[in-house]
């Protein structure tokens, strides 16, 4: 602990959590290692600083060592995680963003801090972020360190719509759905972390993006339609992982629409099928990956949608089960493979062993594992 975390929480709070010696100086009596940021140094796997002030990312950045935990920092050969917290100023500050971009430049990993209220009562980004977002850079640093760690996507990139379209009737309103975008971080996340690298196609979201990946926002099915076809020639393999609004208004209110009758009429128009222009405008080596929620006929939809928009993998949901679909942390997935005579019928399981079981499906897809098992049949 620095000393000036310790005005904060006293370190004997976290020696009866932790059941070990907090260090805050190496040179105070009771210190059992006197040269302990050198032994913290060499045994570290990850060094993580959250929340990291403007103090202590100035500090790094310029090589200055006054305590444990910046001569720590200079003896370390570990990967360096900071989670910034800061005033909104002093975020924005030109000397904190120049040593922030010193220390990119040296190799440190840098989650940038959520926007919202500070405790000053200012509004802006600077906020610590979420501990499950600090957790999962953390997670995705140690895989990358990890010899063992599968990379069988390594050669392969990715393309990804996520979460939900919004179509506005009016300035205030909109047709929308219930996707969170779980899935398709899901998706992301498990493809990164088997190297590949990922960008995404981004709608309305309940939840973060993973750490590590390219995100294009958007709002639109139109927007999302562009956003695609301005990245798709980069790909090598599209998921159109996003639940994106069949039909939208044929014509948007530039004012707020009053409440003249009890009754209001909307004319609806198509809008842009993305998922079937991907694969229509397929260039070579490209795999289109297509999803399926449906609340009947699960199988047979499935089929049909995959030959109507000649697909070569749909995944298929019953949305209707319990725990499985629009925002919950589950899925029941069905995999369906150009070439296979029956789906992968899986059952429930986290959105991230689902994900992995599509990638699986990709890589043997792509490998020709596909082909091989058809005809032995």
């Amino acid at each position: 602990m620095t000393a000036r975390a310790c005005e904060f929480v006293q370190p004997l709070t976290f020696k009866a959590l932790s059941g070990a010696h907090v260090i805050v100086d190496d040179y105070a009596p009771d210190n059992p290692d006197p040269i302990a940021h050198i032994t913290f140094s060499q045994s570290a796997d990850l060094l993580i600083v959250a929340p990291a002030t403007a103090n202590i990312i100035a500090k790094f950045a310029n090589g200055v060592a006054d305590d444990f935990l910046t001569s720590t920092y200079l003896a370390c050969s570990a990967p360096v995680l900071l989670a910034p917290a800061m005033n909104t100023t002093m975020w924005e500050h030109p000397a904190t963003q120049r040593n922030l971009q010193k220390l990119r430049s040296d190799g440190v990993h840098i989650i940038e801090p959520d926007a919202g209220e500070m405790a000053c009562g200012t509004i802006g980004p600077g906020r610590l972020s979420e501990p499950d977002r600090i957790v999962a850079a953390a997670l995705e640093l140690l895989n990358r360190s990890d010899q063992a760690r599968l990379r069988d996507l390594s050669s392969e990139r990715f393309l990804i719509t996520v979460g939900a379209t919004r179509e506005d009737i009016d300035p205030v309103r909109f047709i929308s759905n219930r996707s969170s975008g779980k899935m398709g971080f899901a998706l992301a996340a498990a493809a990164k972390q088997r190297g590949a690298d990922v960008t995404t196609v981004t709608g309305i979201t309940t939840v973060q993006p993973p750490i590590g990946v390219k995100v294009i926002k958007v709002k639109s099915a139109e927007e999302m339609a562009d956003a695609v076809q301005s990245e798709l020639q980069k790909s090598t393999i599209f998921i159109g992982a996003a639940a994106v609004a069949d039909y939208r208004p044929a014509r948007q209110a530039t004012q707020k629409l009053k409440k003249h009758s009890d009754a209001l009429t909307l004319e609806l128009e198509r809008t842009p099928d993305i998922l079937a222009h991907a694969s229509a405008n397929r260039h070579e080596g490209l795999l289109v990956v297509g999803f399926a929620a449906e609340t009947e006929n699960l199988l047979a939809n499935a089929h049909a949608k995959l030959r109507a928009k000649n697909l070569d993998i749909i995944v298929a949901n019953d949305v209707t089960l319990a725990n499985s679909g629009f925002d919950s942390d589950t899925n029941t997935i069905n995999i369906i493979t150009r070439g296979e005579n029956e789906p992968l019928e899986l059952p429930s399981m986290s959105k991230a062993a689902a994900a992995n079981e599509v990638l699986n499906a990709i890589v043997r897809l792509r490998s020709g594992k596909v082909a091989a098992k058809t005809s032995s049949n």
